[in-house]
């Protein structure tokens, strides 16, 4: 009876290191970073989505007028709110200080255009009194900001 032994050690290492890296390639796409950025952009719109809405609460009448088409420069803004305060761009001004504020205001723009927003409860005396004054000191564009989805009354 014959034993025959090898010695293949050698061998059956550089077989095991080859294979190790000649496996074949997983091309599977991790998705758990992506996952993980879009939750993370998700949060922070949230978080910043309620504060690009306009802080001042007013009731605006509501008409049937169409939407403006987009503008280039964000329009001068005066709000009249139902409390009887009158604001320039969100920031409180007195009735003899709003044209002069206006003016500070619309000196570095190219837009003299006015948009006016003004509480239903509003007095139309008070209305006419900021018209009037936008319309003497040069304002002659001036639009009225309303809601949408009222009443048509020409048939």
């Amino acid at each position: 009876m014959a034993v025959e032994f090898h010695y293949s050690g050698v061998r059956r290492i550089k077989r095991r290191y080859h294979q190790k890296f000649h496996q074949k390639l997983i091309s599977v796409i991790n998705v758990t970073p992506f996952v993980d950025v879009m939750l993370v952009l998700l949060v922070v719109f949230m978080v910043t989505a309620p504060l690009m809405i306009v802080g001042v609460p007013v009731n605006l009448p509501k008409t049937a007028a169409n939407f403006l088409p987009n503008q280039l420069e964000v329009p001068l803004e005066i709000t009249l709110t139902g409390t009887g305060e009158y604001l320039v761009m969100n920031t409180p001004v007195k009735l003899n200080e709003l044209i002069s504020k206006l003016d500070v205001i619309s000196a570095q723009r190219k837009n003299k255009e006015v948009f006016l927003r003004v509480d239903g409860v509003v007095q139309y005396e008070k209305v006419a009194q900021v018209i009037g004054a936008l319309n003497r000191r040069g304002y002659l564009e001036i639009t009225f900001v309303t809601e949408n989805d009222g009443p048509l009354l020409v048939n």
